[in-house]
């Protein structure tokens, strides 16, 4: 089953780590947009000079990436929890986050959180909620693998104590032992649909059939890992196929994203609703995504026939 002409935003995927060809899979089923937050690239970094070039990176050369195949890319901001142990190093950092948070394309504070509840995290936690509160900006919560629903509740607790709106609060990798909890609260609630681990696009449907699609949000967190940069579109579909409404899937898969991170100022609909004229004869700083004897593709990038059908478009 397709998605019944559904555009569709990944809110949460780590490009930097992926390929053109997943930009030209994700783009044919029907992503329009997507937001890739700050994280940790798998080992740690050891110098300052490494964060202010990745950050450089996430506003710069993937952005541009990304619009050369139609797509258009936000991210979010942050010092990730799992290298806030690193005190010397995380002072160095929370001095440059506010060099890159004003900048075109950041929706937010992110991702940012608990990864072992250690008093640093806590710190550079708290530290970047102020960042987030004096900027009035959205906040991206990374909640812990382990411990998952006490850290939770702590993420959201410590985002009350500094004065953070709920609405302005986007708490991330739930599952179904935290999604009341965060609802309740009044938080956004984000699922991260991964291959054999944290929520699947089973799971998720019957989340959605008990909970409905009110301040949930899906997405892939697709990164340097085993995982999938079409989660979406496939949650999207599944949830077609078992009978949940229209209404639902796109609220779940595209309008409560935007909801959410558009109260940056930054995200707004009519960012992907003209029309998307790409040129790969365009380079950026001299580079550009083509080799070689590649034919450069100009034109309109838009949804075709693909795994899930005619997905798109305006």
């Amino acid at each position: 089953m397709d998605t019944q002409n559904l555009m569709l935003i990944d809110p949460h995927i780590h490009m930097t780590s992926r390929t053109t060809d997943d930009y030209e899979r994700m783009r044919k089923a029907g992503i329009v947009a997507i937001i890739e937050p700050a994280f940790w690239l798998g080992q740690p970094r050891t110098e300052v000079g490494s964060f202010k070039d990745y950050y450089s990176s996430l506003v710069g050369w993937e952005r541009f990436r990304a619009s050369q195949f139609g797509i258009k890319h936000y991210c979010t901001i942050g010092l990730n929890s799992k290298e806030a142990n690193n005190e010397a190093l995380a002072e160095q950092v929370m001095e440059l986050l506010p060099l890159f948070v004003y900048k075109e394309g950041v929706v937010g504070v992110g991702e940012i959180g608990y990864d072992d509840q250690t008093q640093a995290e806590d710190k550079y936690y708290r530290l970047q909620l102020e960042l987030a509160k004096e900027t009035n900006m959205p906040v991206q919560i990374h909640t812990p693998h382990r411990d998952k629903k006490s850290g939770t509740i702590r993420s959201m607790e410590v985002s009350l104590e500094h004065g953070i709106a709920p609405d302005m609060v986007i708490v991330d990798h739930n599952n179904e032992e935290t999604v009341k909890d965060v609802l309740d609260r009044g938080f956004w609630c984000a699922f991260t649909i991964y291959p054999n681990s944290k929520m699947g696009n089973e799971r998720m449907v019957e989340i959605v059939k008990q909970y409905g699609s009110e301040r949930i949000i899906v997405n892939s967190a697709a990164d340097w890992g085993i995982s999938d940069p079409l989660s979406v579109p496939k949650t999207a579909s599944l949830m077609l196929e078992r009978g949940i409404s229209l209404e639902d899937v796109r609220k779940t898969c595209y309008q409560n994203a935007l909801d959410a991170f558009g109260k940056s100022g930054q995200m707004h609909e009519s960012d992907w609703l003209t029309p998307n004229n790409v040129d790969q004869r365009e380079k950026f700083s001299d580079n550009s995504v083509l080799r070689g004897g590649q034919t450069p593709k100009v034109g309109d990038m838009g949804a075709d026939e693909g795994e899930f059908g005619s997905n798109i478009v305006r």
